[in-house]
């Protein structure tokens, strides 16, 4: 039995690294489950799992060790079913782009959310800066200090400008990283810069939609040349969240979580209750409108109702 950690994962097979850092392609023991969740892939990139080999071209995944974290949303297809974008992950870098393509912000807190509950630090990275012009730019700096006055690091850069990038090749170093966001963001070209001996695919805008055409079929993990793992995933057109408990969703609001404990009534759910503390920074501006938009359809996204 040897530990391996997963770098990519195809559905049926799986390119695991050993600790010697030889690379195999396994299968998975059918009968592993992972308690409490339902999921479609029961093993994701960046897992660390222990693998049984017969022979040395033969492995099996037996076990998936302990995740300190993941990344989860649900499944497109079947809805009652998520899928675990990546796991053990020390940073989540979040691409956002305000044109070609748009990153709706409701698409950001919802990724932001799912974040904080599953305990992995985020970030995120304003691309393509080189595309927007000079009256796009109050736009981006708008749209960052929402996130910032949150908590959030929001920086700009453009795979292009290699300055812009010079912090993030730093940050990387030795640490086990994950890239998301919309289809088209550029996360790949992103990536590339950061490391070009990994000469990851790329895809050009769909010009009718001015969407991203999907490049990344399927997470992958890449070793960095200057030590640590980047994880590329597929673009993302919408990000449902994984059923959360509806007394809860508010704590993964970094601004609603300072001020739980100032509502009438413990057990508030910031909607229609009297001297709540969340609806009243609402109404002072202290938490931004869209912010308290995607809550609301997050709570009442069984009833369908939004938020107006």
């Amino acid at each position: 039995m040897e530990e391996a950690k997963v770098i990519k994962s195809t559905g049926r097979w799986y390119n695991v690294e050993l600790e010697n850092g030889e690379l195999h392609t396994v299968g998975i023991r059918g009968k592993i489950r992972l308690k409490g969740i339902r999921t479609t892939n029961p093993v994701s990139v960046g897992d660390r799992v222990l693998v049984d080999f017969k022979d040395r071209d033969t492995g099996v995944i037996t076990k998936i060790l302990p995740r300190k974290n993941y990344i989860i949303r649900k499944s497109i297809n079947l809805s009652k079913e998520s899928h675990i974008l990546a796991a053990n992950i020390d940073r989540v870098y979040l691409l956002v782009t305000l044109v070609a393509p748009e990153t709706h912000l409701t698409f950001v807190d919802r990724f932001l959310v799912t974040a904080e509950a599953y305990g992995v630090p985020a970030t995120l990275l304003f691309n393509k800066m080189d595309l927007y012009m000079e009256e796009h730019l109050p736009l981006v700096e708008e749209t960052m200090d929402i996130y910032r006055n949150v908590g959030y690091e929001c920086v700009g850069v453009s795979a292009l400008d290699s300055s812009s990038i010079d912090f993030l090749k730093e940050e990387i170093k030795g640490r086990q990283v994950m890239f998301a966001g919309n289809s088209g963001t550029g996360k790949s070209t992103l990536i590339n810069a950061l490391d070009p001996s990994l000469n990851i695919k790329t895809s050009d805008i769909s010009i009718t939609h001015l969407q991203g055409q999907h490049t990344t079929t399927f997470a992958e993990m890449h070793k960095l040349e200057s030590g640590g793992y980047v994880i590329d995933t597929p673009g993302i057109r919408a990000f449902g969240v994984v059923d959360m408990d509806k007394n809860v969703i508010s704590h993964y609001f970094p601004e609603m979580r300072e001020l739980l404990n100032q509502c009438k009534f413990h057990n508030c759910l910031h909607l229609n209750e009297p001297e709540c503390a969340v609806k009243e920074a609402v109404e002072n501006g202290k938490i931004h409108p869209s912010r308290y938009r995607t809550y609301y359809e997050l709570m009442n996204e069984d009833s369908g109702e939004t938020y107006r």
